[in-house]
C-alpha cells in the first residue's frame, strides 16, 4: 500500500510540476492526487473505518484552517 500511495503521489507532484506542458490545472491535480491517495490508504489501512475517519478529519481540519485563515 505504501508503496502505491508514494507513486501516486510522484505521479501528482509531477503532474503539478509540468502543469504547462500537460495543460492541466495544479489545483485540480493536487486534490485528484489527494483523494486517491486517502482512497488507497482507507481501502489497504489495516485500521478501522472509525480511525480513518478521525485521521481524515484531523488533517482536513488543519487544511482547511490553514486555508481560511
Amino acid at each position: 500500500m505504501v508503496t502505491f500511495v508514494i507513486l501516486v503521489f510522484v505521479v501528482g507532484y509531477l503532474a503539478i510540476a509540468l502543469e504547462h506542458p500537460i495543460k492541466i490545472n495544479k489545483t485540480a491535480s493536487a486534490l485528484l492526487t489527494g483523494v486517491i491517495c486517502w482512497t488507497l490508504y482507507a481501502l489497504f489501512s489495516s485500521n478501522s473505518i472509525e480511525h480513518i475517519g478521525e485521521q481524515l478529519n484531523h488533517h482536513l481540519g488543519q487544511v482547511s484552517g490553514i486555508l481560511f485563515f
